[in-house]
């Protein structure tokens, strides 16, 4: 057991774990290999008989605890590997030197003391970096936590903790140095019995060791808060549930006691600190809580408290508390002079992180992005920047965050990979696929670097390389379902149409997902409909591609070709922000409770315009039962789709007014109550508002710029001859649906849309388009002479059978298979008469 005071015996100490370690390092390569080890765990416990389960056991609990000690895995354990096992409590090394019957020289103590403290550097070099991430994946930095502190700290000690022996620990009192020791033993003699039971069968540290965290993104990007993708720090899953653990939580109840009992607040801060910093470290996030808490009653506008308290709130997953924390923290740094803005640019980095968890992606922009000007040196600022920007859809923005992240460390692999994904998006594949290459250099079980790489070359139509790297993501993430999923792709792709089955079924029993089935069930019906060998070079579901003048209507009530694939277009991103599920009623209820001041725009019109991170408040309100992941989704949509025509100068505010304006006929309710909230938030803005009417102007405005968002084919060009006029006659609210429901200048479109929203449950029996050969859902347009069928999209991009080839195609459109059955009894009932009138 390490001693508990000061640095003597700690050079026999490391001593004798060097005499032990070369004593079982029999072919002297640096290491210890599992057969050493198990000659180790043997000789050191002579009068315990282990089963070979046991020793492979413990052997699996200790290589992969201790896995960064590892040199290589033939190599093993080396000797700082075999010295953390000791001061985690693993083994006592006095009794393990005496079992062995070894012996030490007179001056081998004061011999060993320089090389054991190297050692020691060397294992926590990241924990005294000023950005290295923690276990919980929230970056801070001991170095600017401790320089808020007055007084000066005394010298670390040799037995201490890593995060203790730093030059910067922050640790004032002796006290506190006393309490960290006992805290040390009583956690090691924790791990010990925990490894004990590992070892015996029971609960393994790491058996949930992804409660909170995971090592990739499915947005495609790598986030510090998903985990330490790049840290040596390893999750340890605690079992809070033991008999030694409620102990464990009782003894630490002493010392918080003993804490409380300090002579002065300063000493009972500086105790709880170390406590809490202390249980922190060692991931024990509940317990570091308790104490983190009392820092913040001891003193309510100290922004370390708050900061440390938000730490660990964030690490048990209480996302929304811990953001809470973070702006207290934000507001007491602020207000706390020099010594506290020292600590702002980590406090906005957590925040942003915390932000991010609960879906706020405009808001972490924000942070990120006053960090990075706080502290332009923090590359992880720069790289969440980024990250957070690619979520957004703002690609060229995230290319240059993530180029100058990468700048100040160029071995940074999650950088590297985002900015691929970045590249990707702007369509530049070639330059994306050298950077996804480096972050699998950097780190060849890079996750997200493997599956976005998978995805480039499916793109490309590059189907084995796809399938190549997807089936690497499985090797490292076995119940990866869409990287299942997109292989099953991929082998369909380059023809292998049994594994594709295979790898589709895999994919169902992973997720359950209905469109997992439905694809499997698609696959089927195409097997069934492939022509056998030698039939020929098309298959059966080539099509051919007609121009829309060759595409006639049977009847007014059949959709235009043209209005039902920009219908088709709106309602696509309507289900993507989730517009859908957002009654319109809520626009009014947000209007009437909002307090949005006055401004003026460039042109000297007031308006009521708000930044962006605020607008993404309204939307997560308006969105309240979205998962934080799928509002991130929604945020994005509506960024690149609204957002980016509305703020076209990159002010980063925008006129409230006017956007819940352009949102209402997408929301949810009677045609006529959107069409309503429409006129009511337009009779919102300043410059109508007390009034029944609203300006001409306004009217023209919002027209055109509705169809620059929903109809983008129209272009600005009008809309911006008309901003900043001001027309002084009014328009009532019949006058405005006028303007509305003009199907060639206004949003007539509306109703085309509105038949797609009740159509999306409407199934057509057995029937299934002649192109795509999907069941068809919503209408169905048959062709009336050569009597084929095609669903909403293949009759929206005019595609038809291939071997149906004439001068004109008629179509009628069925909205279900009711109107179909009506239509042809009265063909039925003609045809009779006509035989009729024949006799």
């Amino acid at each position: 057991m390490v001693p508990a005071g000061g640095v003597g015996g700690r050079g026999t100490r490391a001593e004798k774990v060097r005499r032990i370690f070369e004593r079982f390092d029999v072919n002297g390569d640096g290491g210890l290999n599992r057969e050493e080890m198990a000659a180790l765990v043997v000789s050191v416990n002579p009068r315990v008989k282990f089963s070979d389960d046991q020793i492979s056991a413990i052997l699996d609990e200790v290589f992969r605890t201790y896995a960064d000690f590892i040199a290589a895995p033939d190599v093993g354990l080396t000797l700082p590997g075999l010295i953390r096992t000791y001061d985690d409590g693993a083994g006592d090394v006095d009794r393990d030197f005496d079992a062995l019957g070894l012996s030490l020289s007179a001056d081998a103590g004061g011999e060993e003391s320089d090389s054991i403290g190297a050692a020691s550097d060397v294992v926590v070099a990241s924990a005294s970096s000023s950005t290295a991430p923690t276990a919980s994946g929230v970056l801070f930095d001991d170095a600017l936590l401790a320089s808020a502190s007055a007084p000066k700290p005394p010298p670390p000690r040799a037995a201490a903790p890593p995060w203790a022996a730093s030059s910067n620990h922050g640790i004032l009192f002796d006290s506190s140095w006393s309490l960290l020791d006992d805290l040390e033993i009583l956690v090691k003699r924790l791990r010990s019995k925990q490894l004990q039971r590992a070892a015996t069968g029971g609960a393994s540290s790491n058996d949930n060791n992804n409660s909170h965290f995971d090592s990739f993104s499915e947005a495609g990007w790598s986030r510090e808060i998903s985990g330490p993708s790049d840290s040596s720090e390893r999750r340890i899953s605690w079992d809070e549930k033991s008999r030694d653990h409620l102990t464990f939580v009782k003894e630490v109840a002493v010392l918080r006691g003993r804490a409380d009992a300090a002579r002065t607040r300063e000493e009972a801060f500086d105790n709880h600190m170390v406590l809490g910093r202390g249980l922190y470290e060692h991931q024990l996030f509940r317990e570091s809580l308790i104490s983190f808490r009392r820092l913040c009653e001891l003193k309510p506008t100290d922004a370390r408290a708050h900061f440390r308290a938000g730490n660990a709130l964030y690490a048990i997953g209480r996302h929304t508390d811990a953001k809470e924390e973070f702006l207290l923290a934000l507001e007491a740094a602020e207000a706390g002079g020099t010594q506290s803005t020292e600590i702002l640019p980590q406090i906005n980095v957590n925040l942003g992180i915390a932000l991010e968890a609960e879906g706020m992606i405009l808001g972490a922009c924000e942070h990120y992005r006053e960090a990075a000007i706080l502290c332009p040196t923090h590359f992880r600022a720069l790289k969440l920047l980024g990250s957070a920007l690619f979520g957004v859809g703002e690609y060229r923005a995230a290319e240059k965050a993530l180029e100058e992240a990468i700048f100040l460390r160029q071995d940074y692999a999650d950088a590297h990979c985002d900015l691929g994904s970045a590249l990707h998006a702007i369509g530049e594949d070639e330059r994306a696929t050298q950077e996804f290459q480096k972050a699998i250099d950097l780190k060849p079980g890079h996750v997200d670097a493997l599956y976005n790489l998978g995805g480039l070359f499916m793109d490309a139509g590059r189907f084995p390389r796809a399938s190549e790297m997807f089936t690497r993501v499985l090797s490292v993430r076995p119940n990866h379902w869409r990287a299942q999923l997109n292989k099953a792709v991929a082998l369909l792709g380059a023809g292998e149409s049994d594994e594709a089955k295979r790898a589709l079924k895999e994919a169902f029993k992973m997720t359950q997902r209905i469109e997992v089935y439905d694809a499997i069930a698609h696959l089927k019906v195409l097997q069934k409909k492939k022509k056998p060998k030698g039939s020929g070079t098309e298959s059966e579901r080539a099509y051919l591609v007609i121009e829309p003048s060759k595409f006639k209507r049977a009847g007014r009530k059949t959709t235009l070709r043209q209005d039902l694939a920009v219908a088709l277009d709106i309602r696509a991103f309507q289900r993507v922000a989730r517009l859908n599920r957002c009654d319109v009623d809520l626009l009014k209820k947000e209007m009437n409770e909002t307090d949005v001041p006055i401004s003026y725009s460039g042109s000297g019109e007031p308006e009521k315009s708000i930044r962006k991170a605020a607008l993404e408040v309204i939307l997560r309100r308006l969105l309240q039962f979205l998962k934080p992941e799928t509002f991130q989704g929604a945020i994005k949509a509506i960024n690149e789709k609204v957002l980016s025509v509305l703020d076209a100068t990159g002010s980063g505010r925008v006129d409230l007014g006017m956007f819940l304006a352009i949102l209402a006929p997408l929301c949810t309710g009677p045609t006529e109550k959107r069409k309503r909230g429409v006129f009511d938030s337009l009779l919102w803005r300043p410059s109508n508002e007390g009034g029944v009417n609203i300006r001409r102007s306004d009217a023209i405005t919002y027209i055109k710029l509705l169809r620059a968002v929903y109809i983008p084919s129209y272009g600005v060009s009008d809309m911006l001859e008309v901003h900043g006029e001001s027309d002084p006659s009014m328009v009532s609210y019949s006058e405005f649906l006028e303007m509305f429901n003009d199907p060639d200048w206004g949003f007539g479109i509306l109703d085309t849309l509105i038949k797609l929203e009740t159509g999306d449950r409407i199934r057509h029996g057995r029937r299934s388009c002649s192109v795509c050969q999907y069941p068809i859902i919503g209408s169905r347009f048959t062709e009336i002479k050569l009597q084929f069928s095609l669903c909403n999209r293949c009759y929206s991009e005019g595609k038809v059978p291939s071997n149906f080839k004439q001068e004109d195609f008629l179509f009628k459109e069925y909205g279900n298979e009711s109107e179909a059955m009506k239509d042809m009894c009265r063909c039925f009932n003609m045809y009779s008469t006509s035989l009729q009138v024949d006799a």
